[in-house]
């Protein structure tokens, strides 16, 4: 098995085990798993805590290998869930969606807590969801009211707001399926040659990691003192 099925298998749960699509459970198991650990990779607070030990206490330099390392990730999932026929797409596309979700999560998270942040606490589970959603659709969801406030403003508001979860979830699915979705017409007229498939998909994905990793450590400013 190569090393992106093995990534990929290790991130992606049985779909019909947690939902026939996706729903405000499927994303919510997406990122307790980001947050506790799945598979070979460890909880993201631990994961982020061994960069932090390695770059000898540099939280910045610690906050740049958790991006890179989960943008190295996601090309991986993003490459071998973009490899198959026509035939395979209606597997590989919720498994695309299941890697991607857990790991952006996982980035967000391991960045939260470097940030100082409770990944326990329910108001910042909810803001690592809203990043997840990228800058512009924060703003967007913000001018029409759809959002409270950014990220940082959800983690560090005075009160948990229990309807939100929901509210999160929807627009991260729908974030979710935007984004695998956009790139399946690159993808599909490649099939002819699969190896190219894989490659959009392996750049697509880790762009757009990439980009979620720099707006989380714009967005979260340090909690500690």
């Amino acid at each position: 098995m190569s090393i992106g099925s093995k990534i990929t298998s290790a991130l992606t749960p049985s779909v019909a085990e947690i939902a026939p699509g996706l729903t405000a459970r499927f994303i919510h198991e997406a990122l307790d798993r980001a947050i506790h650990g799945v598979g070979p990779f460890p909880p993201a607070a631990k994961a982020a805590e061994t960069q932090l030990k390695e770059q000898h206490g540099d939280v910045q330099a610690a906050i740049h290998e958790v991006i890179e390392n989960h943008v190295r990730w996601s090309g991986l999932q993003g490459f071998a869930t973009n490899l198959g026929g026509l035939v395979t797409m209606a597997a590989t596309i919720p498994a695309n969606i299941t890697g991607l979700a857990i790991l952006q999560c996982r980035m967000v998270a391991g960045i939260a807590h470097l940030r100082g942040y409770d990944l326990t606490d329910p108001k910042v589970k909810n803001a690592i969801l809203a990043s997840i959603l990228g800058e512009e659709s924060v703003l967007a969801l913000i001018k029409k009211k759809e959002l409270p406030g950014t990220p940082m403003a959800i983690a560090t508001a005075p009160a948990y707001d229990s309807n939100l979860d929901k509210v999160m979830a929807a627009q991260v699915a729908n974030t979710l399926i935007q984004k695998v979705a956009g790139k399946r017409l690159a993808v599909t007229a490649s099939k002819r040659v699969p190896i190219v498939g894989g490659l959009v998909g392996a750049g697509t994905d880790a762009y757009s990691t990439w980009k979620v990793g720099r707006y989380v450590e714009r967005e979260f400013l340090p909690k500690r003192s």
